[in-house]
């Protein structure tokens, strides 16, 4: 059996000062994440609108639910509001939706940008190209209620250390680019999401301030 609580407790003491843990509970029970926020983790990723959706009122309300999955745009209306961030924004008309949406619902939308540099075409998100070119038309200006808070990205998946940190440095690189350019004047663009349970150490090396781990706190998926 899982022990999650002392799971947590081992992460939480290798992760660095500064590094956000995101506890990845996806296909994981409610039981598993109370054991999880019990042991003083607040921030869950769900990767399901309708898991999330099952097991938000389930929870404390003052668990901070990331949306970390694929998010299709016919069920962005019952996400809204739910979340304190979507980490998986991965196109231009998902997130006019998301701001349309928000501002129906008079909430103000958190999300990332998600960015593809893996080598899996089956992974989603803006090219690099894209999501520059997105930003250097000051495409955000016209956004009223989502924040974008910065990017997320997923290295290639492979055991390959020299693809995984190439492709972290890259997502490093792109959010740097976007962070530090002053014509963009971006207030609160500081995060940058990339690592999961194997290669998160790696992600941090290369300069990610958020940790997406699911296995090594919960162990394998349960359902």
């Amino acid at each position: 059996m899982t022990d999650v609580r002392e799971n947590i407790i081992k992460v939480k003491a290798e992760i660095p000062e500064g590094v956000s843990l995101i506890a990845v509970s996806k296909f994981h029970p409610v039981e598993a994440i109370r054991e999880a926020y019990e042991a003083g983790q607040r921030a869950f990723g769900e990767s399901r609108v309708q898991e999330l959706l099952l097991k938000e009122p389930a929870l404390p309300c003052d668990i901070r639910w990331h949306f970390i999955g694929h998010l299709q745009t016919n069920k962005v209306r019952q996400l809204i509001g739910k979340t304190y961030l979507i980490e998986s924004v991965d196109s231009e008309r998902l997130l006019r939706l998301i701001d349309s949406e928000s501002a129906k619902r008079d909430v103000i939308t958190n999300v990332l940008m998600q960015v593809h540099v893996a080598k899996e075409e089956t992974k989603f998100g803006f090219y690099p190209e894209e999501l520059l070119d997105f930003f250097n038309k000051h495409g955000y200006e016209s956004l009223t209620n989502t924040h974008i808070c910065g990017i997320m990205g997923m290295a290639s998946n492979t055991d390959d250390e020299d693809r995984v940190r190439k492709d972290f440095r890259e997502i490093a690189s792109i959010f740097k680019q976007i962070r530090e350019n002053p014509e963009f004047g971006l207030r609160g663009f500081d995060t940058l999401s990339m690592g999961m349970s194997g290669d998160w150490k790696i992600a941090v090396e290369e300069g990610a301030n958020m940790v997406r781990i699911g296995s090594a706190i919960f162990g394998e998926r349960q359902y």
